[in-house]
């Protein structure tokens, strides 16, 4: 008698396009403020006529890192997409094998790419992403908002929004654009006006010297703020470590994180309190869990970090994230909820202080082609008919 053997599942073709979507308000950081944000996404097709989605985005161009929308985009079309078409689509660690021997650095692009090759093997499969990697312990995560119009009375106000809709009760201020006393004046009002009906955190997104930072984190102790993140340049590794021995709030190293080798060298000197934990600065979901394993190994918090994806990246994570049985210091995809429209057929779900857990395989979202096309960088408008005499 003869068996058939099973027809193995190529990689056909990987496809990208850069869609440019609009805040809500202005976005304000230390090094720019966005009013828009531009991502990457990624289909993969397969062999069987099955596609695997992928998202990859940084932060205010290449103000954040090394990375820009356009950089993505080229290194996955140029580099990336000709050395993958025809290999096996299933085994996703020898393809991440093969990107990573032929690509360095471009952690996003390398991100974007792993995340459509999950999708694609959980759709086939049947199963979701979280399945994949063990499967998920929580279906909600606590999700903060970043306060970051950098106005003390309308980050007041918006905060007590999140609060009355039951959306968010942790909240991180941007901060690093004014001088150090100005921040801590700015963070003390809005730490006093939401009082402990909410955790307040800071990103100071490497903006200060270590002598603004010890000045820095003691008015900020002070004042009740639970978390300083990232505070000086990812580099100063020692003085990093420094200000996490000497002040009792807690310090979490984010830049600094590039993958499973800093998150090692981090939980070895002790140079961090907590990770967060973006699987796009790690370099994609298999990276991202060694960071995670690291932490746990370490005793460190762990926090759900975002390069402020629209809804593929956000729900990417969310999967991870969703097998973890702690996270101390909860999550910040809240990345689709800063923009002014949605690109997902079905929104992610944002109730009761959480982001819910998608249902479904894969990733468990679809995209709104409509309104993909609308946002589409380059694309062409539709020409409205005219009636003419003659």
């Amino acid at each position: 008698m003869l068996l058939s053997v099973p027809r193995m599942t190529k990689i056909e073709r990987v496809e990208t396009e850069i869609v440019d979507l609009p805040t809500i308000r202005g976005h304000v950081l230390s090094m720019t403020t966005m009013v828009v944000q531009s991502i990457v996404l990624v289909r993969i097709r397969f062999s069987d006529g099955s596609v695997g989605l992928g998202e990859g985005t940084s932060i205010g161009g290449l103000s954040y890192g090394s990375e820009s929308p356009e950089s993505i985009r080229a290194a996955i079309d140029t580099y990336i997409a000709p050395m993958l078409e025809g290999e096996d689509a299933d085994n996703i660690n020898a393809a991440r094998n093969l990107i990573e021997r032929a690509v360095r650095g471009n952690p996003i692009a390398r991100c974007a790419v792993e995340t459509a090759l999950w999708d694609g093997l959980g759709r086939r499969l049947g199963v979701s992403v979280a399945q994949l990697f063990g499967g998920a312990v929580r279906t909600g995560l606590d999700v903060a908002w970043t306060l970051a119009s950098g106005n003390s009375e309308q980050d007041i106000a918006e905060a007590e929004e999140m609060l009355e809709r039951r959306r968010h009760r942790q909240f991180k201020l941007k901060i690093g654009k004014r001088n150090v006393r100005d921040d801590i004046a700015h963070v003390g009002r809005i730490c006093a006006a939401v009082g402990d009906r909410a955790r307040i955190t800071v990103d100071v997104n490497q903006a200060w010297d270590v002598f603004e930072a010890r000045w820095g984190l003691a008015g900020l102790q002070e004042i009740g703020v639970a978390m300083v993140e990232q505070p000086i340049d990812a580099r100063m590794r020692d003085q990093l470590r420094s200000l996490t021995d000497g002040y009792e709030i807690a310090v979490m190293a984010d830049e600094a994180l590039q993958g499973p080798v800093d998150a090692l060298q981090h939980a070895r000197d002790r140079g961090a309190d907590a990770f967060a934990v973006k699987i796009a600065q790690s370099g994609g979901l298999k990276r991202g869990s060694e960071v995670i394993s690291i932490a746990q190994a370490a005793g460190l918090g762990i926090y759900g970090g975002t390069m402020l994806e629209a809804g593929v990246g956000t729900a990417a994570a969310l999967h991870l994230f969703s097998t973890v049985e702690k996270m101390h210091w909860g999550t910040e995809l809240f990345g689709p909820l800063l923009f002014k429209d949605e690109i997902l057929r079905t929104p992610l779900r944002y109730e009761d202080f959480q982001v819910h857990l998608p249902d479904g395989p894969g990733l468990g979202v679809e995209l709104d082609d409509d309104k993909v096309n609308h946002y589409r960088r380059g694309r062409i408008p539709a020409v409205k008919a005219t009636a003419t005499t003659v």
